[in-house]
């Protein structure tokens, strides 16, 4: 079993480069399904997820190459329309095959997905979407099972919550249905507008992407290009947490600050001096942190649920008392239990967590939960006296690429061991 060893207390300096954004690249891979040709997808993050998208595009007929951060995708062979369940196991969010498969082959057959660490995922909101466009849904014995033997169709699609997914998937199914697709209350997040990019570069003509209402008009085919995804805001923040948290000063490059308006207001609030322009920042934390009154999740342009858990680690340290409270997902706080050995003081009822910082974490043993929730492990154990471990680390390389290697960089004293056996 890998994990992290952290000697913790040492404070980050210098500069590190932010990796392309995982909820950029995994829908834009499915959606390269749809693309007669090669799609060449750039700045594209070395991932346990991406890994994943890669073995179902190749199970359904790709032929997908991958040299450093560039992946290029050529679909012409891809005609099978089954995602088998130990394929969608591997990845929750493989549901984001829906739109692309059903578009191409006018059928897909999916395991049911279920629920994961934080809570659960329903794709009620897909289904939904995909009978909207003409598709015939059954759900039966775990599988489910969409088909439009006779093409999709536009048509209105009114989300009752925006969701990320669901947007996705209809913008996907949608580039080449016959007429016009309007959706209503879509997700606004810019990797919507980063999809959108890369199937307008395709030859989809959609607009309106990164705002409540987008059009998709249909059209007949769409062929490979080129894309650079854009960095990971997510990535970022997270980055930015384990800085602020070690009292440390660190330039930020490959970033886009007016993708994280809300985290830059709360690393302000807590004391930190930021700086930025248009692809950079540089952050700069205080002796000690201040604490905040109150954080609420929010679909963007509000403050993201996937930084909560972060965030809930930066303020273990920050003097007061801080509030958390989580709308997306019912068990985002899962992680707070391991917070508590290294030291932190937090209670949680039900979505609402209250952070009592304290001047000190000791070093411990601690078990990742899930992908936000190790990312929170790892800063709070950068900022601990002693050692700490943090074990079942593949929650936290699903989402972070080598940040053994980024947080190294930066003076931080971590290792990634491999197996049982301590080898390094």
């Amino acid at each position: 079993m890998s994990s992290y060893v952290i000697e913790g207390g040492t404070r980050l300096t210098g500069e590190c480069t932010v990796q392309g954004a995982k909820n950029s690249a995994l829908p834009i891979l499915a959606a390269s399904l749809i693309c007669d040709g090669t799609s060449v997808i750039k700045n594209c993050p070395r991932l346990l997820d991406v890994e994943a998208t890669v073995k179902i595009l190749g199970h359904l007929g790709c032929t997908v190459k991958r040299e450093g951060n560039t992946v290029s995708v050529t679909s012409d062979n891809a005609s099978e329309y089954v995602i088998p369940e130990r394929l969608m196991r591997e990845m929750r969010s493989s549901v984001i095959f829906l739109g692309a498969i059903l578009a191409r082959n006018k059928k897909v057959v999916l395991s049911t997905p279920g629920g994961c660490d934080i809570g659960l995922r329903p794709i009620d909101l897909h289904l939904e979407a995909m009978k909207k466009l003409g598709a015939e849904v059954r759900e039966e014995y775990g599988n489910i099972e969409c088909s439009a033997p006779e093409g999709l169709k536009g048509a209105s699609v009114t989300l009752s919550f925006p969701s990320v997914g669901a947007t996705e998937n209809i913008m996907v199914a949608a580039s080449t249905a016959k007429g016009t697709t309007t959706v209503i209350n879509a997700a606004r997040e810019p990797e919507i507008s980063d999809l959108a990019d890369f199937l307008n570069s395709c030859g989809a003509k959609i607009s309106g992407a990164g705002q409540g209402t987008i059009v998709i008009e249909g059209v007949k085919r769409l062929t490979g290009t080129v894309h650079t995804v854009l960095p990971d805001r997510i990535a970022a923040s997270t980055y930015m947490c384990a800085a602020a948290i070690t009292g440390g000063e660190v330039k930020f490059n490959n970033i886009i600050p007016a993708h994280i308006g809300p985290e830059i207001e709360l690393f302000e609030e807590t004391g930190c001096r930021i700086f930025t322009d248009s692809r950079s920042l540089y952050l700069k934390a205080p002796e000690r942190l201040k604490s905040v009154k109150l954080i609420r999740t929010m679909p963007y342009p509000g403050f993201p649920t996937d930084i909560g858990a972060p965030v809930a680690a930066l303020l273990t340290k920050a003097k007061g008392t801080s509030v958390i409270i989580e709308t997306i997902f019912e068990n985002r706080f899962r992680y707070a239990g391991e917070l508590i050995r290294l030291g932190a003081k937090i209670r949680v009822d039900g979505r609402m967590a209250v952070i009592e910082g304290v001047s000190r974490l000791h070093g411990v043993g601690v078990q990742a939960t899930d992908l936000r929730g190790g990312a929170a492990l790892m800063i709070a154990a950068l900022s601990a006296e002693g050692e700490s471990r943090i074990t079942e680390i593949r929650h936290i390389e699903r989402g972070y690429e080598g940040p053994e290697k980024i947080l190294s960089a930066l003076s931080a004293k971590i290792k990634r061991i491999d197996g049982e056996d301590g080898e390094e």
